[in-house]
């Protein structure tokens, strides 16, 4: 992970935090920020920082037992940040699941972060 910025560091340690991190993980993104995500099975944006958390919000209510996040690979390019990643699960088909995720970043906030999971209808 290294030269990844300390605030996408952050937003995975607040994301898997849970619930326990919402404050942390609200206080990465823009106000204005826009995620776009295909976890329910359809691809969906929120916009605003109150709709991010709202969606983030859907995935503490029936948390992944033992899950956690490695990253796989970090690339860094002037404001845009690529992340593929591993989700490790026993809650997951395979115990595992994986994706890209595309972090915009403006003022060291997330302004648009947009998620794509690997091996699933979402996976250019």
């Amino acid at each position: 992970m290294d030269g990844m910025p300390i605030e996408i560091s952050n937003f995975f340690l607040a994301m898997q935090a849970g619930r326990a991190g919402a404050d942390r993980l609200a206080a990465a993104f823009a106000e204005d920020a826009v995620y776009s995500e295909p976890f329910t099975g359809t691809l969906r944006t929120h916009e605003g920082r109150a709709a991010v958390m709202a969606a983030m919000a859907l995935g503490w209510e029936q948390p992944m037992p033992g899950m956690h996040i490695r990253i796989d690979r970090a690339e860094v390019s002037g404001a845009g940040i690529t992340l593929d990643w591993t989700c490790f699960s026993p809650a997951l088909p395979g115990g595992q699941g994986s994706g890209t995720n595309l972090f915009v970043m403006r003022d060291g906030l997330i302004a648009r972060l947009d998620t794509v999971l690997k091996g699933g209808s979402d996976d250019g």
